[in-house]
C-alpha cells in the first residue's frame, strides 16, 4: 500500500473494468492509491481536464478508443498526485496530434509540478522531447546511462545536412571527392569537419550535383545510432545488418525527466 501511495505507473496494456464510466475507474484508482472516497472523486475530475476528458468520462470505458483509453489510463496514473511517475510506452495508438498533447502534459508535470518521470519507450523521438537523461537496456543490464545533452554529442565535430532533393547524388560526389560522410538512421547525412572549407565544399558538392540543402547544422549524435550500436554489440548482430529500432528490444529506452 504504501508503494502504491507514492508511485504512479501507467501500463502499455489497458486496464479497465468493463460496465465502469471513465469517472469511475479514475475514482477507484484513486481508492486503491488511499484516497478517501469524496477526495478521489474530486481529484478524478481534476486529473480529468487535465487530461481533456470532457463529457466522455460519464460513456462506459468499453466505448472508449484507444486515443481516450490512453488518456483514460494516464488519469488513473496521476490521480493520487505521486512524486514517481512510471509510464509504459505511453503515446502507443495515438495519432500526432494526440502524442504531442500527451507529451505536453508529462512534460508540464515534471517542470511546473516537479515530478520524477520514467519513460519506457521504443519511440525515440519521444525521448528527444521530454527527458532530460536516458538509460539504455539491452540484454537484461543498463548499458548506457547519462544525460541527453552528453549522449549527443558526437564522438567526432562535424556537419548534418538535410536535403529537400538529390541527397542520393549528393552522397556519390562527395565519397568521390574524398569527403567523409555518413548517412544517419533519421535519414540527414553527416559531414565529418567543422571548418569553413568543409562548409564550402558542401555548397560546392551540391550546387554540382545538382542538390537542394534544406537545414545545415553542428552535428548531434544520433540516439537512434547509439540504441542500434548498442542492441549490435549485446546481441552480437553483425554491423551492416539491419535493426528495427521498435522490435530489438521492447524495453530498451528508458528515459526520465
Amino acid at each position: 500500500r504504501s508503494i502504491r501511495d507514492v508511485v504512479g505507473y501507467l501500463p502499455e496494456d489497458d486496464c479497465y473494468i468493463a460496465g465502469l464510466q471513465g469517472v469511475e475507474c479514475v475514482q477507484l484508482a484513486g481508492r486503491l492509491s488511499g484516497l478517501e472516497r469524496m477526495e478521489a472523486l474530486r481529484r478524478s475530475h481534476e486529473v480529468m481536464d487535465f487530461c481533456d476528458i470532457g463529457q466522455e468520462r460519464y460513456r462506459q470505458v468499453e466505448t472508449y478508443s484507444t486515443g481516450m483509453r490512453q488518456k483514460l489510463k494516464f488519469a488513473q496514473t496521476l490521480v493520487h498526485d505521486p512524486p514517481l511517475i512510471i509510464l509504459d510506452e505511453p503515446t502507443t495508438g495515438l495519432d500526432p496530434s494526440q502524442r504531442d498533447a500527451l507529451l505536453n502534459r508529462i512534460r508540464t508535470i515534471a517542470d511546473n509540478h516537479k515530478k520524477t518521470i520514467l519513460l519506457s519507450t521504443h519511440i525515440l523521438p519521444d525521448v528527444r522531447q521530454v527527458c532530460d537523461s536516458v538509460a539504455i537496456l539491452a540484454g537484461g543490464k543498463v548499458r548506457v546511462s547519462a544525460s541527453l545533452e552528453e549522449l549527443s554529442k558526437p564522438s567526432r565535430p562535424g556537419l548534418s545536412v538535410w536535403f529537400a532533393s538529390g541527397k542520393d547524388e549528393f552522397l556519390a560526389m562527395a565519397n568521390a571527392e574524398g569527403l567523409v560522410v555518413r548517412v544517419e538512421p533519421r535519414g540527414e547525412i553527416q559531414v565529418e569537419g567543422l571548418s569553413d572549407s568543409e562548409t564550402e565544399r558542401i555548397w560546392q558538392i551540391a550546387g554540382r550535383s545538382g542538390a537542394i540543402v534544406r537545414r545545415l547544422e553542428p552535428a548531434r549524435a544520433s540516439l537512434e545510432q547509439i540504441f542500434i550500436d548498442v542492441v549490435r554489440q549485446t546481441t552480437n548482430v553483425a554491423p551492416n545488418s539491419e535493426i528495427d529500432v521498435a522490435s530489438a528490444d521492447e524495453e530498451a529506452i528508458n528515459a526520465y525527466h
